[in-house]
């Protein structure tokens, strides 16, 4: 049934449009010498495309065997950059140990040196002191006879005066 009706649908159809039917073409025939010519054709083009590939990839590869030898050379060149950095640096080191050094001997020669100056200006000013001292003590020692035999004079004095006694007890002297 289906099949009855699906060819009645077409029978209609061409016979309604009838250009249907006809707008087909057939195809124009090819030798055989036509498609060995499109065959030869094609494999010569597939071989030109193919030497053109190899040709790009050719220049690919030596593209990056460029890039490869740039990047070895600024490697090279960090390299020796980065030694030059630290023999540069190793040479300010020594020159900051150096400065160090001579700054911390001229700390230590300032701090001699004042010291040095402290002592010696203890010295002068306390001299003059230690002459008046000794010249004291001199005196002291000279008049020190004199003075316990007058303390002695004083304490036998105060045996029989009470206001000489009241005194000397009041500088502790009895």
């Amino acid at each position: 049934m289906k099949k009855t009706t699906s060819l009645v649908i077409l029978v209609i159809a061409i016979s309604f449009f009838p250009s249907l039917a006809l707008s087909i073409e057939p195809a124009p025939r090819i030798t055989d010498r036509e498609v060995v010519e499109k065959l030869a054709s094609l494999a010569e083009g597939q071989q030109s495309t193919r030497r053109e590939m190899d040709a790009r990839f050719e220049a690919i590869d030596k593209r990056f065997e460029s890039i490869e030898f740039q990047i070895k050379q600024l490697r090279e060149d960090m390299k020796e950059q980065n030694k030059q950095l630290r023999e540069d640096m190793n040479l300010l080191r020594q020159d900051m140990n150096s400065h160090f050094n001579r700054l911390s001997a001229m700390f230590v020669a300032l701090f001699v040196a004042i010291i040095g100056f402290a002592l010696w200006d203890r010295r002068t000013m306390i001299r003059p002191f230690e002459t008046k001292v000794k010249e004291i003590e001199e005196k002291i020692s000279v008049n020190h006879a004199k003075l316990h035999s007058l303390l002695e004079t004083l304490r036998a004095l105060s045996k029989t005066d009470a206001k000489v006694a009241e005194v000397l007890r009041s500088f502790n002297l009895l």
